[in-house]
């Protein structure tokens, strides 16, 4: 039997997963708009371990999001997976945040692109074949209406996530479908977790960073 817990702290959602083979078995998320992480992220660690009755000993890996997303939610994030992996001995899984966040992507679009809120018209994303395979990487865009004009012209193309919302309002083309209430979810990373321990796709604990993409900008 293999445990994984995923821990998601790239937006305001705070989420963590336990699974068991590659399912979810226990989940907690919060997500009040108001960063709360420092104070939910470990009573949720605490709770989804205790609904499970997995004690932290039985744990065989951790997997984090690693971003790119909020400066200060992946540090804590990242922090407490690194102190947890260290604790147990056990192996850290990083798994991109946009992966995750087009796995929400409904059946039936030729294209997938999330997208995170960057500020302004700005936002991080990259895009996703209907297999789920990334076929660009991720990058911080300055929105404009013809941005991906490429994609769009050639099939149905689903735009999800928060900065999804900000793109709807200036992208008028036919095969482009939004659903701009998607979030980041701990949910998501399951199977990609699943899938990178079976191959042993760690990364070392000491020197792992978040992928932060850009550099911080304080308010």
């Amino acid at each position: 039997m293999t445990y994984i817990l995923c821990i998601e702290t790239a937006t305001t959602n705070c989420s963590v997963a336990l699974s068991l083979n590659g399912s979810v078995i226990a989940l907690r998320e919060d997500n009040s708009k108001e960063y709360s992480h420092a104070e939910r992220l470990h009573v949720f660690i605490e709770e989804v371990l205790a609904e499970a009755q997995v004690p932290k000993p039985k744990l065989n890996a951790i997997a984090v999001s690693k971003g790119p997303g909020s400066y200060t939610g992946l540090r804590i994030g990242v922090s407490a997976a690194k102190g947890l992996c260290f604790a147990l001995d056990i192996p850290l899984l990083a798994i991109p945040t946009l992966q995750s966040l087009a796995a929400q992507g409904s059946s039936g679009h030729d294209f997938i692109i999330p997208m995170l809120d960057a500020r302004r018209m700005e936002v991080y994303s990259a895009v996703y074949n209907s297999q789920g395979e990334e076929i660009r990487e991720v990058r911080a865009e300055v929105l404009e209406a013809d941005l991906y004009q490429e994609y769009l012209d050639k099939g149905r193309t689903l735009f999800l996530g928060s900065g999804a919302a900000k793109y709807q309002t200036i992208c008028s083309h036919g095969n482009a479908h939004f659903y701009t209430g998607a979030m980041p979810s701990a949910t998501q990373m399951v199977p990609l977790a699943h899938a990178l321990f079976k191959i042993d796709n760690t990364v070392n604990v000491a020197y792992f960073e978040p992928f932060y993409l850009k550099d911080f900008i304080s308010k």
